[in-house]
C-alpha cells in the first residue's frame, strides 16, 4: 500500500512539473497613462491563451524602461519614446530598445466640476505651472488661489507636458506632484481650486476636462493631430520580439487589441 501512494505521488509531482513547464509568465511594467490598455489586453489575452500568465504593474515609464534594460520586466510600457541616455544605457548592457506604437492619446487639463472655466489656452496653463498666474480671479474665476497639480519627473505624461506646454519653463514650486494619472483625478475630485491634466483615458464624470483654445480632445482631434498636446502610447521590447512576446505584442497590434485601445477610451492608431 505504501508503494502505491508513493507511485501515486511520484506521479501527481511529475504531472505538476510537466504542467508547469508549459505556464508562461510575461511581465509588463510601465506608464501609468498606459495601464489601463496594458491590463484591459493582458485580460484579453490571457483568455484567449489561458497557459500564459501577464503580470502588469504601472511604475512609470522611465521606470518601467529601466526594468526592461535591467531585465526585470519584459515589456515596458512608455507615455514617451525612449531618450537618447536610455537608448544609451541600454546598449551597455547589450539591450535593443525597440519601440511598438500602440495607442494614441491627448493630454487634456482637468478641473473640479464646479469650476465655470470651460476653456483655456497653452499660454494660460503654461503661466498657472509656472507661477505667474497664481488666482483664478486672472482667468475669470473666483478670487482663490489656484491649486497646481502636476506629475513627478519620471513620469513620461509630465515630459510631454513640459514639452508641449511649459516649453523648458519650471513647474512652480509649490506644485503638488502625484504619481499617477489615478491620483490625479482624485485630488482634482476633492480640489474646488485645483487644476492637473491626464492621459483621456482617464477622463471621468468627477472632473471636468477643459477645451484648449476652442479645441476638444476627441479621438478625432487626437488623432488628426488638431489637438495640441497629442502623443503616442509605446510598448517597448529589447530588439524584435519572439515567442510569447511577440504573441502579445501581435494580438496588441491585431483588430482585437487594436478594440481594447478603444474600449479603454484610448484612441487606436488603426
Amino acid at each position: 500500500m505504501k508503494k502505491i501512494i508513493i507511485v501515486l505521488l511520484s506521479a501527481a509531482f511529475m504531472v505538476s512539473l510537466f504542467g508547469l513547464s508549459y505556464a508562461e509568465d510575461l511581465r509588463i511594467d510601465g506608464s501609468t497613462t498606459v495601464l489601463p490598455i496594458a491590463q484591459k489586453a493582458a485580460e484579453v489575452f490571457m483568455k484567449k491563451n489561458p497557459n500564459i500568465k501577464v503580470f502588469v504593474s504601472g511604475s512609470g515609464s522611465g521606470t518601467g524602461i529601466k526594468a526592461l534594460i535591467d531585465g526585470t520586466t519584459n515589456i515596458a510600457t512608455s507615455s514617451r519614446e525612449a531618450k537618447d541616455k536610455e537608448v544609451a544605457s541600454a546598449k551597455e548592457k547589450g539591450v535593443t530598445l525597440t519601440g511598438h506604437k500602440v495607442a494614441l492619446d491627448g493630454i487634456v487639463p482637468v478641473v473640479h466640476p464646479s469650476m465655470k472655466m470651460t476653456d483655456i489656452t497653452i499660454e494660460q496653463l503654461r503661466d498657472i505651472y509656472n507661477g505667474k498666474i497664481k488666482s483664478w480671479k486672472e482667468l475669470g474665476g473666483p478670487n482663490r488661489p489656484i491649486s497646481v497639480v502636476s506629475r513627478d519627473t519620471s513620469s513620461g505624461t509630465y515630459e510631454v507636458w513640459e514639452e508641449k506646454v511649459l516649453k523648458g519653463d519650471k513647474v512652480r514650486a509649490d506644485a503638488l506632484l502625484v504619481a499617477s494619472s489615478g491620483q490625479t483625478i482624485q485630488t482634482i475630485a476633492h480640489n474646488k481650486f485645483a487644476i492637473g491634466y491626464v492621459g483621456i483615458g482617464y477622463l471621468d464624470k468627477s472632473v471636468k476636462s477643459l477645451k484648449v483654445a476652442g479645441k476638444s480632445a476627441s479621438a478625432n482631434s487626437v488623432r488628426d493631430n488638431s489637438w495640441p498636446i497629442a502623443r503616442p502610447l509605446f510598448m517597448y521590447t529589447n530588439g524584435k520580439p519572439s515567442g510569447t512576446i511577440e504573441k502579445f505584442m501581435d494580438f496588441m497590434m491585431s483588430k482585437e487589441g487594436q478594440k481594447v485601445v478603444n474600449e479603454v477610451k484610448y484612441v487606436s492608431i488603426k
